[in-house]
């Protein structure tokens, strides 16, 4: 008889430059991992090349029945910590998921991560690709800026937008 599982996404720390590798021991684990990943252009002394970097460094999201899978998640090399308040993991709703998932589809429109919220208007997309996601205004001009803050990690991904598809909340 299959058990039937509670599944949850959680976010978990890894440790420095140990996120693809963590992500890709999750997917051998067959856990159920994302790694929002971007990609860019690196310059070296000799050379450019197109690479894939994480998007909120230093943390992998997984999928996971917390109750059976929390130690198989702790064990796999590179993993730090479940984040979270105190020893209690946070749950990272679905809907948190699906905003990084469109965010990594539209690399253009991202400027760079920000750890705190700055002070603003907090607005709603209407229309595009970011349809239905809140944040606050950093600046406004022909094009405005917005940060999506994540509350469950506590990190923010700041990104252009036009202003005539902002609305304040």
């Amino acid at each position: 008889m299959e058990e039937n599982r509670f599944l949850q996404w959680y976010a978990v720390y890894v440790r420095s430059r140990h996120e693809k590798k963590v992500h890709r021991l999750f997917l051998d684990k067959q856990l159920a991992s994302f790694l929002p990943l971007l990609e860019t252009l690196k310059q070296w002394h000799d050379r450019k090349k197109k690479v894939y970097e994480p998007l909120l460094r230093g943390y992998v999201f997984v999928n996971i029945d917390i109750k059976n899978d929390h130690l198989k998640v702790l064990n796999t090399e590179g993993v730090v910590r479940f984040i979270g308040i105190g020893s209690k993991p946070s749950v990272i709703c679905d809907r948190d998921i699906d905003w990084l998932k469109k965010l990594v589809k539209e690399p253009d429109a991202i400027n760079r991560v920000t750890a705190t919220i700055p002070a603003g208007r907090r607005v709603v997309v209407l229309a595009g690709p970011f349809k239905g996601f809140e944040g606050v205004v950093l600046k406004q001009g022909s094009e405005a800026r917005l940060v999506v803050y994540f509350d469950s990690i506590m990190q923010g991904v700041e990104i252009t937008i036009s202003p005539d598809l902002l609305v304040p909340v």
